[in-house]
């Protein structure tokens, strides 16, 4: 396992985000493809999980992991859903690490969130906020277009949207 140095978290704070609950907000600008945290995991082996963490409050908070579940610690495990995530992750299996990297540029105040997959198992507030304002927006893998040292295609290659496995990146 390689050493790995964590981030100071001075300009990300944690913050009441209405309906969604708790979440991890932006107090200065973030360019598009910057790693914002880096969580270590507790790793639940797969029959200890299944045989109590899926029964308790952990069950929604935990990524699928080789072996197991695992729940991401520090911010990893304070990112909402959002369905047009402007935060992508990756993770990295050798090391027990989350990695989470921007997907387009955040503005000041703004929320950080992720994609949890399609299939939620909790009601999507942005559903019912989309059926109340039509106007559109989001943000889309296209939003993130200005190549410096990496396309774009090859940067959302290694970014998970989600931790569902089956779900489309290509999207």
């Amino acid at each position: 396992m390689e050493t790995v140095r964590l981030f100071n978290q001075s300009t990300l704070q944690i913050q009441d985000c209405g309906a969604k609950g708790r979440g991890v907000v932006t107090t200065v600008v973030i360019p598009a493809r910057t790693v914002i945290d880096i969580s270590p995991i507790l790793l639940f082996p797969s029959e200890e999980y299944s045989t109590h963490g899926q029964y308790t409050q952990l069950d929604h908070y935990t990524y699928r992991w080789k072996g197991g579940m695992a729940l991401a610690l520090g911010l990893g495990s304070m990112f909402n859903h959002s369905s047009t995530p402007n935060v992508g992750f990756q993770r990295d299996i050798d090391n027990g690490l989350i990695r989470y990297s921007t997907l387009r540029e955040i503005q000041v105040g703004e929320e950080l969130c992720i994609s949890y997959g399609p299939n939620l198992w909790f009601p999507d507030v942005e559903d019912s906020q989309d059926k109340n304002n039509s106007s559109g927006g989001g943000t889309t893998e296209g939003d993130v277009s200005d190549s410096e040292d990496e396309t774009a295609e090859s940067f959302f290659s290694r970014i998970q949207f989600s931790d569902d496995d089956d779900y489309d990146h290509s999207n």
